[in-house]
């Protein structure tokens, strides 16, 4: 069965109205008809099954059946915050870690990035991941796609890391916790983890961190590259809140 992912607004008690390119692809691609099914999911994690009743010259709206809570989503919101990596790995996480389950990636820049922001590319850049984000997200069957923001320096990533109910650091220094020893036995409402560069965290920036309360991580035995260190973690919480 089709599936699209809908603004919330878009959903009333009964019917939902779908515009845009959705429903262009819904009309002339897949050339649905009234009385056809498709699964349409809002941003907050919910599926409806549908069957379309009318169509309009820039939309289709569709009568909603029923609702349920997307199997696809983790029992907690999960944020990434991800430095900037070289090349085409900010690509490979953002797609890789919708897979896994992430609700919002924040990609930041720290002192050790080989890649540095730049406002005039950032916004294409975002775009982009956004693309690669709602493609994986349908891909996968998640009830969401993940939000994707702008690059934000380490401080600004760091004082909203610290909000987050569990906070941590990823590092490979001593003085760290295992994730074993930093998971509750219950998922908390929501999980906030960071992630460096490829030449890793400065001195300076983990003691900010703990600083603002932020834990330190450890991540086994072996140094993990940054594109494979947040699936790591995002895999261990699957794990430990899901199966």
């Amino acid at each position: 069965m089709p599936k699209f992912f809908i603004p919330d607004e878009s959903f009333g008690d009964e019917y939902v109205t779908v515009t845009g390119q959705a429903a262009r692809h819904i009309a002339y691609s897949l050339r649905m008809a009234k009385g056809d099914s498709l699964t349409l999911c809002d941003m907050s994690g919910n599926e409806y099954d549908c069957v379309i009743d009318s169509f309009t010259q820039e939309s289709v709206n569709a009568k909603i059946l029923s609702s349920f809570k997307a199997a696809g989503e983790p029992p907690c919101r999960i944020v990434l915050y991800q430095a900037l990596a070289k090349g085409e790995k900010m690509d490979y996480i953002v797609q890789k870690a919708t897979e896994l389950g992430v609700c919002e990636i924040v990609p930041f820049e720290s002192e050790r990035c080989i890649v540095k922001s730049d406002k005039k590319g950032d916004a294409a850049k975002t775009e982009r991941r956004i693309k690669i984000a709602t493609d994986a997200a349908g891909q996968c069957s998640r009830g969401r796609i993940p939000e994707i923001k702008q690059t934000v320096t380490f401080k600004e990533a760091l004082e909203k890391l610290s909000k987050n109910e569990l906070a941590f650091l990823c590092y490979e220094g001593e003085t760290t916790l295992s994730l074993k020893e930093l998971l509750p036995e219950n998922p908390p409402s929501e999980i906030g983890f960071m992630i460096g560069p490829e030449g890793g965290f400065s001195k300076k920036e983990v003691d900010a961190a703990s600083a603002y309360g932020v834990k330190l991580a450890g991540l086994g035995k072996r140094i993990l590259r940054t594109e494979t260190a947040s699936l790591y973690v995002l895999s261990s919480l699957s794990f430990r809140y899901e199966i």
